[in-house]
């Protein structure tokens, strides 16, 4: 089963910024996507250092993003 989603272009061109050669829009936004419940499932060991790691490279993911997407416009 398949679903449609709608972004905006600029949206799009952030995604692609960070989505992997290999990788498809699905995978890369599963990837995105994780939580800490899916972490602690995988790996059974998700203690709250690992979380906040996670947390704050997510963080600074977001922040460049944002940047090279003003570099872009």
């Amino acid at each position: 089963m398949s679903s449609s989603i709608r972004i905006s272009d600029e949206t799009k061109k952030k995604l692609e910024l960070v989505k992997q050669d290999d990788e498809t829009f699905d995978e890369l936004l599963d990837r995105l996507a994780t939580t800490e419940k899916d972490i602690k499932e995988k790996g059974g060991f998700a203690d709250d250092s690992v979380v906040a790691d996670m947390e704050q490279a997510r963080n600074e993911m977001n922040q460049s993003l944002e940047e090279r997407s003003n570099q872009q416009a």
